[in-house]
């Protein structure tokens, strides 16, 4: 008798990217200079003081499990954060420390999901989410979006879309590939109607901090029944570290706590060491100076794509994404992203990594490089444009 693999795994997709990057390496060890845009991860290192602090952590023999909700100090840490940022009161023991956002929702979905419910997804997002989800034995309910919502699930589509079988919601705000928001009016109304639902509702706000016109409110500042998830990774630039968080309503603190001692058992005592520095001032001021940078970035490549030929219908608020229409171009994305590294040497996410809608037509360009590359990438796009007219 064969062995065969489990049947869940025929519902996880692939990161299409993936194969790019793939190739991406393989020109560069040719010799290929390739300018990155396809990667969702901060290009600046992480700060010298939090890199000492986890060094220290080490050095000093402290590598031992920690509690699986997290150090205490680190809880209480971020619990301040959230007083002194948006001006809510958390408290530390609804806080847990997990490696990653992607930890976090595992914990998430967990405690939340059955077998045979679903979960409304905005088509658009971040794909993982989705695998999430299946993985749990749930199902994804796509709802697509557009300019309209500003990509997002609305009270009002939420509302639309709702079923008996529906479980939960999920928004991300900033997005992932959109980089857009959700004011502070929808993302009230959209909790309501979650919760009108009976419904869990739970924000991704992992690329909070990363926001350049106007300040991102964190779902808990409208309810304390919301399942937040953040993540050190993005505005902290800790990526390779693995640490995130999930913030939970009071009844789910114990099974929450039950869930992580078994599957985790804790997460990364170095890393938590070193994330006690993320706070400090002196770290915090040097996050906000890169912030700028991403912006002005966001501004330049948002101007030239534009002059380029793409259409972008949401200028992104927030994050280092830009998702533009290349239909101007090609109707296969897919295939317009695959010569675009071959005879170009740009990389760039397909729009099919994201869902479905419109996927065809769509293009992700993460700014997560400097702009003298950004520039030196521009000028091969329009090349390689102009080549191909």
């Amino acid at each position: 008798m064969s062995k065969k693999i489990a049947t869940r795994m025929q519902g996880i997709s692939p990161f299409y990217v993936m194969e790019l990057l793939q190739r991406a390496k393989q020109l560069e060890q040719q010799g290929r200079d390739i300018i990155h845009m396809e990667i969702g991860e901060p290009d600046f290192p992480t700060p010298a003081g939090i890199v000492d602090a986890g060094i220290k952590s080490i050095q000093t023999g402290y590598a031992k499990y920690t509690p699986a909700a997290g150090l205490p100090a680190l809880r209480e840490c971020i619990a301040r954060y959230y007083l002194d940022n948006y001006q809510v009161k958390v408290s530390a023991q609804r806080i847990f420390i997990t490696p990653g956002a992607s930890g976090a929702f595992l914990l998430a979905l967990g405690v939340t999901l059955n077998e045979g419910e679903s979960v409304l997804l905005a088509d658009p997002s971040y794909p993982c989410n989705s695998n999430f989800i299946k993985l749990f034995g749930g199902i994804p309910s796509f709802v697509p979006v557009s300019e309209k919502s500003d990509y997002h699930l609305t009270a009002e589509l939420i509302g639309q879309n709702w079923t008996e079988n529906c479980k939960a919601a999920v928004i991300a705000s900033p997005s992932n590939p959109t980089g857009t928001m959700l004011s502070d009016d929808g993302l009230r109304a959209a909790i309501n109607a979650v919760n009108q639902n009976q419904g869990y509702f739970l924000s991704d706000e992992i690329y909070h901090g990363l926001v350049y016109d106007k300040f991102a409110a964190t779902a808990l500042k409208f309810s304390d029944e919301v399942f937040v998830i953040n993540s050190f990774s993005k505005y902290f630039a800790m990526t390779g570290w693995r640490i995130g968080w999930l913030v939970v309503p009071e009844a789910f603190i114990e099974p929450v706590e039950k869930l992580a001692q078994n599957i985790f058992i804790s997460t990364s005592t170095h890393s938590q060491a070193a994330a006690l520095e993320a706070f400090t001032h002196t770290n915090l001021a040097e996050l906000d100076r890169r912030k700028m940078e991403f912006k002005q970035r966001r501004d330049y490549l948002y101007t030239k794509l534009l002059e380029i030929g793409f259409k972008i219908r949401a200028k992104p608020e927030g994050a280092f994404y830009i998702y533009a229409d290349c239909s101007h171009f090609t109707q296969d994305s897919f295939l317009f992203a695959k010569d675009l590294l071959e005879e170009a040497g740009v990389a760039i996410t397909p729009g099919k990594d994201f869902g479905r809608h419109q996927a065809n037509i769509h293009v992700r360009f993460a700014y997560t490089t400097s702009l003298e590359r950004l520039e030196e990438g521009v000028a091969r796009i329009e090349r390689y444009i102009e080549r191909n007219k």
